[in-house]
């Protein structure tokens, strides 16, 4: 919207705080400052952008998040690197940076699972549970409510006992299957549900570790 009738007035300090609340936004300050001028103190074709106007409209910090850029991908990287490292205070700093910048709270408690399974793992395995659970607890009453269960849930994670002995157990798996290919499985250890099965050898020998005092057979 173009005022080109209109004599505003504004102070340089109304400015100022118009650009901050913009956060690097040059779009956000642009709109403020329309608003700030439709809902100014109106005299002919005078309009004053008083503090009073400016306070109502400001009231709210702008945070800079893109939830498509970079900075989507920083600040998940900045929460992950704090939750690993047991750093509660910038943990919860982290994921209410996300929250308050509007992120989808399904997308962020997916990403407490992944921690819980890759960073936490068998540490606490029921580290797992709570992420699962907040998931659900976003899925059902969404923000700002289930707010205050990401971020219990990210101190969880945080505080607990860490192991990543999973993740490079899948990874070494992962890589000796590129190495090796389609390995033939063992005979001893097939199922032999047909005669034919068992003449050709499936499951001869086999040793069922229950019945061994140390569940454990050769």
């Amino acid at each position: 919207m173009v005022f080109l009738n209109l004599n505003v007035k504004v102070s340089d300090e109304a400015l100022k705080q118009i650009a901050i609340f913009g956060n690097g936004d040059a779009r956000s300050s642009l709109n403020t400052l329309e608003i700030a001028v439709l809902n100014g103190k109106k005299s002919g074709k005078d309009v004053v952008i008083d503090d009073e106007v400016l306070k109502q409209l400001i009231n709210v910090k702008s945070l800079l998040y893109d939830k498509h850029g970079e900075e989507h991908y920083n600040l998940i990287s900045a929460l992950h690197k704090s939750m690993r490292n047991s750093d509660v205070d910038a943990a919860v700093y982290w994921v209410n940076r996300m929250i308050e910048g509007g992120e989808d709270p399904l997308y962020m408690s997916r990403r407490l699972i992944r921690f819980a399974s890759e960073d936490v793992g068998l540490a606490d395995t029921n580290s797992l549970n709570i992420a699962i659970n907040t998931f659900q607890a976003c899925k059902y009453i969404g923000l700002p409510e289930c707010g205050v269960r990401l971020t219990e849930c990210v101190i969880y994670l945080a505080c607990t006992p860490k192991s990543n002995s999973v993740y490079v157990a899948q990874e070494k798996a992962k890589k000796l299957i590129k190495k090796t290919g389609n390995l033939p499985v063992p005979l001893q250890i097939r199922n032999a549900p047909t005669k034919l099965m068992k003449d050709l050898h499936y499951g001869e020998d086999y040793q069922y570790a229950q019945d061994s005092p140390d569940k454990l057979t050769n």
